[in-house]
């Protein structure tokens, strides 16, 4: 392999592991603040929609590289998916809920 082919392929693994790392902001954002306003829960949805078809792309193609990339940066976007999903309406209905069954 030459020279150039190994510097692109360590660069490209590189900007896969980036790739599931830049989830982690939002997710960290979600949780300090206990709330998923301005996160568009639809936009996270169609990552993983893409990150799906990456990693059964990369299977068919048997780039477990890309396959291994993508699947850890399906799990860091799963995570924020879950995140804005719950305080977004689990969290919110349980409060109301409560609020009900309390009377306060």
């Amino acid at each position: 392999m030459l020279i150039t082919e190994e510097i692109v392929n360590f660069l490209f693994g590189l900007a896969l592991f980036v790739n599931a790392l830049i989830f982690i902001p939002q997710a960290a954002r979600i949780m300090k603040t206990k709330n998923a306003e301005g996160v568009s829960i639809t936009t996270f949805l169609g990552f993983f929609v893409i990150q799906i078809l990456t990693v059964l792309h990369g299977l068919t193609e048997s780039d477990y590289i890309l396959t291994a990339g993508y699947m850890l940066s399906m799990v860091a976007n799963g995570f924020v998916i879950t995140l804005a999903f719950y305080y977004r309406y689990i969290r919110v209905n349980n409060k109301q809920f409560r609020r009900a069954c309390i009377g306060k």
